[in-house]
């Protein structure tokens, strides 16, 4: 659950920082969060990573800067806690399961949009400058 999560976080705030993915996967809104169907294959009955697939070289200076982010910023917490953080009302994962009219606890493996986790993750980059009328956006599109 914590890889898929971490993933999922470092896949949102690469596409909102750079407007661009890490990876080509689709997160699917399964009823525990996002899932990477790939990913969930090749680890699956699995409790620690033996092996990754990926090659952490082909990433450029801006990717490993959001990539060791994420792992600074949430590679500490549990993956309950990370579900927690991924689950939040208005989050892509809520977004896609209310509009494909999917309830609470009920099977999907309905698509999250990469538009959506794109645009929540670069809203969250939205600074209101203390005491002034405008804030500063730099939103990637």
């Amino acid at each position: 659950m914590k890889l898929q999560k971490l993933c999922f976080l470092a896949q949102g705030w690469n596409l909102g920082l750079l407007n661009r993915q890490l990876f080509s996967e689709d997160f699917e809104a399964w009823a525990n969060g996002p899932v990477a169907y790939a990913l969930f294959d090749r680890h699956r009955g699995k409790y620690t990573v033996s092996s990754w697939s990926g090659n952490p070289a082909t990433l450029d200076h801006q990717e490993r800067i959001v990539v060791d982010a994420v792992l600074r910023n949430y590679g500490a917490l549990t993956g309950l806690q990370l579900s927690e953080i991924t689950h939040e009302a208005g989050s892509p994962w809520a977004r896609t399961r209310i509009a494909c009219g999917v309830r609470e606890g009920q099977s999907s493996n309905s698509t999250i949009p990469k538009n959506i986790i794109r645009d929540y993750y670069a809203d969250k980059l939205i600074v209101t400058n203390a005491g002034s009328n405008h804030s500063a956006t730099q939103r990637p599109h």
